[in-house]
């Protein structure tokens, strides 16, 4: 039921962002979600993308730091209080957000929230008993 994600550490100057998506992009990656976090220093740049391994691999062999971690993919109703209800069980629950970043395919229709928890498996079962749909990494990747 997880998904993988790759994290990119990466030095907070001019164009480094832009070397990333290019390298991916003359190599056939897809991306399918990310996110951006950064401080004076440097950034975390975390990716969905169609092709972790080959991502990795290749982010790797031009000198960037690359991790890889599970997250969630929660569908939620594209409509006001969509994520306040997922919110809500995580929050009966008295789980711990790390982090999480969103995307939408099409509007009306579903959102994808992408959560990172100290407790995966723990969330996985409110999630559940919650109703909602936790995405697999084939699905995830084939959007």
């Amino acid at each position: 039921m997880q998904v993988e994600q790759i994290a990119i550490f990466l030095e907070n100057r001019a164009g480094r962002l832009a070397e990333i998506t290019s390298t991916l992009a003359e190599n056939g990656i897809n991306i399918r979600a990310l996110s951006l976090a950064d401080t004076a220093d440097f950034g975390i740049l975390r990716l969905i993308v169609n092709d972790v391994d080959k991502a990795s691999q290749i982010l790797k062999d031009h000198g960037f730091t690359v991790g890889r971690t599970e997250v969630l993919v929660v569908e939620v109703p594209d409509q006001p209080g969509g994520l306040a209800g997922a919110l809500s069980a995580i929050n009966k629950a008295r789980l711990n957000i790390e982090y999480m970043y969103a995307f939408s395919q099409r509007s009306g229709e579903s959102g994808l929230i992408i959560f990172r928890f100290d407790d995966q498996e723990a969330a996985v079962k409110v999630f559940q008993e919650a109703g909602l749909r936790i995405l697999n990494g084939e699905e995830v990747y084939a959007i």
